[in-house]
């Protein structure tokens, strides 16, 4: 065992590119469940994301182009999930482990013609001066793009939730649907736009797993993230800078356990790899005895003859 080898400077600014694919996907399902909609079809969402965002990559040559993609595919993919749950009144959960089914199988569907092949790097953001700041700036300040539309986004949500008319409504949707329909705001409207951009973001972060964390395509890849997102979501209380903490905990955890591996630590591989899960657990335990801080409305069918 040799812990020389792990460099901390690299440590940390791997720390931020592994919670990045997490974070999106949980500030997408955060907005959602402020709306007062469970969607537990993250996992399906971000594995479709995954793979189609690679696959436009791969075909325009352009990483942006496959960002796109996967944003309009995970969209496109929850709009399923709003029909079934907002239209034809299903149940939120059964619908949500559907979800997640159907698009491990789509994705695995698709993906068939994909194995083995590399898609465009995507370049790394040198920003002048800053990054040439000793241990900061190759911790801060040399990553790709989506890193720093993940931090970005966590300002904007906390921002639209907290000073926005918009995110008000959203958030009064979600504590109370009958009063809010009483008061005239279409209750149906405001979740599926909710859905929709919660399935927007949990395809960014499948297309960000595939094109920049394990650059190629392979059956399964998201390995749970989604499930991560959704814990991620009751870890911070329903707040973004929460969701921000506990995504850089699961990166840390993640990147640390890669590392330990590498040093050749003596604890049996597959130990290291559940760490970050079973701590995910444990955090959610302990997180279960504070009092609940979830939208009143959240899991409950609206009837708009209410």
């Amino acid at each position: 065992m040799d812990l020389s080898a792990i460099n901390p400077i690299l440590l940390l600014a791997s720390l931020m590119v592994a919670a990045t694919a997490v974070m999106i996907a949980a500030l997408g399902e955060l907005i959602v469940e402020r709306a007062g909609v469970l969607n537990l079809g993250v996992e399906g969402m971000m594995i479709t994301g995954a793979i189609i965002g690679f696959a436009a990559a791969v075909h325009s040559g352009s990483p942006a182009v496959g960002f796109v993609a996967a944003a309009v595919g995970g969209a496109g993919l929850s709009l399923l999930f709003a029909l079934l749950t907002q239209v034809a009144l299903a149940n939120q959960v059964a619908s949500g482990l559907a979800l997640t089914l159907f698009g491990l199988g789509l994705s695995s569907l698709i993906g068939q013609g994909y194995v083995g092949i590399k898609p465009p790097v995507i370049p790394k953001l040198n920003i002048p001066l800053l990054s040439d700041i000793p241990v900061l700036g190759p911790i801060l300040f040399r990553h790709d793009m989506v890193v720093y539309f993940g931090i970005l986004l966590v300002v904007l949500v906390w921002l639209f939730l907290k000073y926005t008319r918009a995110g008000l409504v959203l958030r009064a949707v979600g504590e109370n649907h009958e009063a809010a329909h009483a008061l005239g705001y279409k209750v149906v409207r405001i979740r599926v736009l909710a859905i929709m951009f919660g399935g927007a973001c949990a395809g960014v972060g499948g297309a960000y797993v595939s094109l920049v964390r394990v650059p190629q395509w392979t059956e399964g890849m998201t390995a749970g993230v989604g499930w991560i997102a959704l814990a991620l979501v009751v870890f911070a209380s329903w707040k973004p800078w929460r969701v921000l903490l506990g995504a850089y905990l699961f990166g840390g955890v993640t990147v640390l356990q890669l590392n330990l591996q590498a040093a050749g630590i003596a604890i049996p591989v597959e130990y290291l790899s559940m760490s970050p899960y079973l701590i995910t657990i444990i955090v959610l335990v302990i997180m279960s005895n504070r009092r609940s801080a979830s939208p009143a409305s959240l899991g409950k069918t609206f009837h708009a003859a209410q």
